[in-house]
């Protein structure tokens, strides 16, 4: 299991991140009631990145990356493993962004850490060139690097498959899933009062009960297979989550869970 390695304060990250989110409020007909032009069809969206492409190689993003643009001169999301956040200014069609990027510091698989770099690159202060069709952002730098993203509406805590990225401990350190368990753990919430999903290696369901941003978990009941030592450890971790209650944060397409005892998750909505 590979864990993180904090060297920024992830509250210093989310102050970006926070700003950022906040958006542009809507009228009825779903116009933006504030901002023109370009800027108010990029800002208050969640924008679900697609790839980059870096000295003409084209690298697809991991679930995760995601950018939002706030009206206040931030912008911040996850480069597909770690979240990051920094200043930007928005001047018609161009985004300036400054060099006080924060990024916390988990390592992931390799796949996840060469786009990260790449994005990072590609992100760092730059002066970006944006070009908006419909609900796809094309983001271009002077070096000609580019970032092809789409809008994506947000996601209902119930209902929605949820797949785990990563766990956390009491002390609010997060840990990625191990490479092997990438894409193999989820959760649905049915509405019905019941979670069923998958643990990594084993299935798993039990009682839901969702009130006043909690949702108190049952008894799991799981099927009985063995599995590698990696995936036995994020099932164990996730089974901490169950016989109890649980508080939850939805923010757009990502959901964070802490049980009382303080382990947890966080997870992104499935496409």
């Amino acid at each position: 299991m590979r864990t993180q390695r904090l060297t920024l304060s992830v509250l210093a990250v989310t102050g970006l991140l926070a700003t950022a989110a906040c958006g542009t409020e809507k009228s009825d007909d779903g116009s933006a009631s504030v901002g023109a032009g370009q800027q108010s069809k990029i800002t208050g969206k969640h924008w679900k990145v697609d790839s980059v492409n870096v000295g003409g190689t084209t690298y697809d993003a991991p679930a995760d990356a995601h950018i939002e643009f706030g009206d206040d001169g931030k912008v911040g999301g996850n480069y597909g493993c770690n979240h990051f956040g920094a200043t930007a200014e928005m001047q018609g069609d161009t985004i300036k962004v400054g060099s006080d990027t924060l990024q916390t510091k988990m390592a992931c698989g390799e796949k996840p850490m060469e786009f990260e770099s790449k994005m990072a690159e590609t992100l760092s202060e730059s002066t970006i060139t944006t070009k908006v069709d419909g609900d796809k952002l094309t983001l271009t730098t002077k070096d000609g690097h580019t970032v092809k993203l789409t809008a994506q509406k947000p996601a209902k805590l119930q209902g929605t498959k949820w797949n785990v990225t990563g766990t956390t401990n009491k002390g609010g350190t997060v840990s990625a899933l191990a490479s092997e368990a990438e894409g193999k753990v989820h959760l649905t919430f049915d509405g019905k009062g019941t979670v069923r999903g998958q643990l990594g290696c084993n299935k798993v369901s039990a009682k839901a009960t969702v009130s006043d941003g909690q949702i108190t978990l049952g008894s799991p009941s799981t099927t009985r297979m063995m599995c590698s030592p990696s995936l036995m450890d994020t099932e164990k971790a996730l089974l901490k989550l169950f016989n109890g209650k649980a508080t939850y944060e939805l923010k757009h397409r990502t959901l964070t869970l802490t049980s009382e005892n303080g382990s947890g998750f966080e997870a992104v909505a499935a496409k």
